[in-house]
């Protein structure tokens, strides 16, 4: 790998942990910061240098240097507690995002990835959706197109080199299962193994754009070595999606518990469908690979022996 060291930010979270593996194995050098008010330090990969901090206080800036690119992935993002408190929303991911915005321009930074989100489409009624459609609703999607507006000043103003990905639903292993509402994936397969009946938030017809987070981290590395990436914004899902009651028969049928599920009033804020149009990141020869069923089969694994196998006599 060209890029010498790498910082990322959130690296204790479930996209973070993954892509520090991923960068370790492909023999970059990698920092990684993070303040564990979600993220775990045990999903912290061994090997990464790690430093318990806050993105919001301007003395982390000197975390920075050195760094040949950033990924910052470090936000609240759990949509129900944006919602609960806009104003830590807003601290978070506006000015956290401004301050490593300003400690990448101070450091010379040669790229940063920036996480957006696909919550920027949630008014939007085109599906597939393009990068060209925006329309936030939720407190959390308009954070992060606060976030986005400040990134492209930074462009246009300090000449930062960047690349903006709007993730849709990623899963698979450490996906985050700590959440006031937990993401489907984990919040089904951790009930379902422990005998319990999953919540379903509406009537579960609500579909999604679920990515694995492997595919994720491919279009990740091919940021850093393909400049056509650069100044650049990519939808980062699959192009297909599955109702949320979808997801759950295919858990089931796997774990064969027989448990049916409770359902309960949907939540606000979230949007009906979501399907990403894929086509600008395909024209750069990325596609993802992983299906669905192969997918949460890995989930699935990674949730009976590492999360549960510990609580075993």
């Amino acid at each position: 790998m060209k890029t010498r060291r790498v910082v990322i930010t959130g690296v204790a979270g479930f996209i973070g942990s993954n892509l520090a593996d991923r960068l370790l194995r492909e023999g970059a050098s990698v920092a990684g910061i993070d303040n564990l008010a979600a993220g775990a330090r045990g999903q912290v990969p061994e090997g990464v240098e790690f430093h318990q901090a806050d993105i919001r206080d301007r003395g982390s800036r000197s975390l920075f240097r050195g760094a040949d690119a950033v990924f910052h992935l470090a936000a609240k993002n759990c949509i129900a507690d944006c919602q609960a408190d806009p104003v830590e929303t807003a601290d978070i991911n506006v000015t956290g995002t401004v301050n490593v915005l300003e400690a990448c321009r101070s450091a010379g930074v040669k790229k940063t990835v920036i996480a957006e989100s696909s919550a920027l489409y949630e008014g939007s009624r085109a599906l597939p959706t393009p990068e060209e459609e925006e329309e936030p609703r939720s407190f959390y999607a308009v954070s992060k197109s606060c976030g986005r507006s400040f990134s492209r000043a930074f462009e246009r103003f300090h000449g930062l080199n960047l690349t903006s990905l709007r993730y849709f639903c990623v899963y698979g292993p450490r996906q985050d299962y700590r959440r006031t509402i937990p993401p489907v994936m984990s919040a089904f397969i951790l009930k379902l193994l422990k005998g319990e009946r999953p919540v379903i938030y509406g009537s579960g017809k609500k579909r999604r754009d679920f990515v694995y987070v492997d595919d994720v981290n491919d279009f990740h590395l091919q940021c850093l070595s393909d400049p056509r990436t650069d100044g650049g914004t990519y939808n980062v899902g699959s192009g297909t999606n599955h109702s949320v009651l979808e997801i759950y028969e295919i858990v089931e049928s796997m774990l064969r518990t027989g448990i049916r599920p409770e359902f309960k009033p949907d939540l606000p804020g979230e949007a009906e469908t979501t399907l990403a149009d894929i086509r600008r990141a395909a024209a750069l020869g990325w596609r993802p690979k992983t299906g669905i069923e192969e997918g949460l089969r890995r989930q699935v694994e990674h949730i009976r022996d590492r999360v549960l196998a510990p609580e075993e006599p």
